[in-house]
């Protein structure tokens, strides 16, 4: 009988131990999106709770990266933790912090080191960048619990990204989205150490920003008569007085807000303000920059081909362009402006008297090197603002400026000629990066969507290095970006939706080491990532149930 109770208890006693040995192992199974550089882990954890400190050794440039990870545990964990400017090693308290050394360049300008023991946590780097990114490792290392005692596991990460371009596109024309959702789209950025947010601000179905010398812009531009009960490729035109009131715009201060939103996040905004083509919007404002003189009005739904085009044979349509991207320049402080350039047909400029004046005054061959000299000269003004031109892959043909940077769409040749006459590319081909596309084959039980099929497995294989490009010209490719247009794409749930977890392939893919890539340990680490996201109550499709984590109609046309 002793001896059963014995058996017993020691049974009981080593049960309790394999629930803590299990509890243990499975936090040091990181499952850390995207993956970093180094790991190596150790046994034991170290305890976050209320007597944690945080200590800033970085200066005053740190203080919103303890702050706002400070406001992340209030927020989602419910714990206060103490925000000291100096480390205080009292009995019992554990440490997390952050030191700033700029003479260590072994993490590279964004990269970092992160070391957690018994006592503390470290995070190093050479910039706040770096201590950012740092920090964003350090939240996926807590575990998602409601709890006052958080174990972080022991471990050692050296990283650093392999591109410079991290990027995210976001088509707010086709449909407008809030302030508060283009901050919550920022912060999924962020989590996930994505540093350029690519803002498609101009379009055929919508002028989206205020430009002061140009009110008509978003008085007319911002509006479209509301077909969304109609198919977007079967819209109806607007009848005689029918009133434009589906639609929207940011102020001035609205995007002043954004990016200081984004730089917190050490996120560039790069605005896109569309030309030549994919201008009915600015067209139906300023009928007299066309071609034809209109007249024009901002289109529903779906417009092809797309001829109604800015007249590039008037200096009046220049004289505007430069007064628009003047302040747009003052707006963005990012060294680039995007300016499209794709798409544009070229029937009326064929007719256009002014156009062909241009093409023989200038000695042009052709309306595709008009479309050149259109650019060229974009770009001379934009240098004089000290920006960057950036445009479509279309911007190759007929010859492309002299300091432009191709972002690559129709493949991966646009980014391969560009490297190869010296020029930067960024790539983005439809077939890896193009999340307006379906998730899966079985499209009757996905939201509407634009068409195309790019399912997981294939962002995640996406190599942005062109094949064959030459390894001296490899470091033109500055990186990659992920495309969410929004035609089928209706409001903030539903982007959510079609980029996740397809982002969270494109940013493993932009900032892991390609030997890293493992497509099996990807989803499986997914698994975790997603108890991630229902805490900051982000919507994905999950891979592994096709289902989407919150409630995301179908899109259903009446007409």
């Amino acid at each position: 009988m002793v001896r059963n109770i014995v058996i017993l208890m020691m049974f009981s006693f080593l049960c309790v131990v394999f629930r803590q040995y299990a509890a243990e192992s499975s936090e040091m199974n990181l499952n850390l999106i995207p993956e970093p550089f180094q790991v190596s882990a150790g046994k034991g954890h170290f305890t976050l709770n209320e007597k944690t400190i945080l200590s800033n050794h970085a200066g005053r440039a740190a203080e919103p990266i303890l702050n706002r990870f400070q406001q992340y545990l209030e927020q989602y964990y419910s714990l206060s933790v103490d925000n000291r400017s100096e480390d205080e090693s009292a009995p019992g308290r554990g440490v997390i912090e952050w030191i700033l050394d700029p003479d260590d360049p072994s993490t590279g300008d964004e990269g970092y080191r992160l070391e957690a023991g018994r006592r503390k946590i470290r995070i190093t780097a050479a910039s706040e960048a770096g201590l950012f990114y740092g920090t964003m490792t350090l939240r996926q290392l807590i575990p998602v619990k409601k709890s006052r005692v958080l174990n972080i596991p022991f471990v050692t990460i050296a990283d650093k990204p392999r591109f410079k371009w991290r990027g995210m596109h976001l088509d707010v024309c086709r449909h407008f989205f809030p302030v508060e959702f283009i901050k919550k789209y920022l912060d999924i950025l962020a989590m996930h150490k994505m540093n350029v947010f690519h803002w498609h601000l101009t379009e055929d179905q919508g002028w989206r920003i205020e430009i002061r010398q140009y009110p008509k812009l978003t008085e007319i531009g911002a509006w479209r008569v509301d077909r969304e009960h109609q198919h977007w490729n079967r819209r109806t035109p607007p009848e005689p007085g029918e009133k434009a009131t589906y639609g929207g715009f940011y102020t001035q201060d609205e995007v002043r807000e954004i990016v200081q939103y984004a730089a917190e996040r050490y996120i560039t905004v790069v605005p896109e303000i569309e030309m030549p083509g994919h201008a009915m919007a600015a067209l139906a404002a300023y009928p007299e920059l066309s071609c034809t003189g209109g007249p024009f009005h901002v289109m529903p739904g779906s417009y092809w081909p797309i001829n109604d085009i800015y007249c590039a044979g008037k200096e009046s349509t220049f004289a505007f362009l430069e007064n628009v991207l003047s302040e747009v320049a003052e707006l963005f402080p990012g060294p680039f402006v995007h300016i499209g350039g794709d798409e544009a047909g070229k029937a009326n400029w064929k007719q256009c008297p002014d156009c062909q004046a241009r093409i023989r005054d200038e000695g042009l061959h052709d309306e595709r090197e008009l479309q050149s000299y259109f650019i060229r000269r974009i770009e001379k003004f934009l240098a004089s603002k000290h920006k960057k031109l950036i445009g479509w892959d279309e911007i190759l043909e007929g010859g492309l400026a002299p300091e432009a940077t191709v972002m690559s769409w129709r493949g991966m040749e646009g980014g391969t000629e560009a490297s190869r006459a010296g020029h930067d590319a960024v790539i983005c081909p439809t077939a890896n990066c193009y999340l307006d596309y379906y998730q899966s084959e079985d499209t009757e039980n996905e939201p509407v969507a634009i068409g195309g099929y790019l399912p997981l497995d294939s962002v995640y294989a996406f190599e942005p290095i062109p094949p064959g490009l030459e390894t001296d010209k490899q470091h033109h490719i500055l990186g990659a970006q992920g495309n969410v247009w929004t035609e089928y794409i209706p409001n903030g749930n539903h982007v959510e939706y079609m980029a996740l977890p397809r982002l969270c392939a494109i940013a493993e893919v932009v900032w892991s080491a390609p030997e890293k890539r493992d497509s099996d340990g990807f989803k499986n680490r997914l698994k975790t990532h997603y108890k991630y996201l229902d805490l900051l109550d982000i919507n994905y499709r999950n891979h592994v149930t096709g289902k989407p984590a919150k409630p995301t109609p179908r899109t259903y046309y009446t007409e």
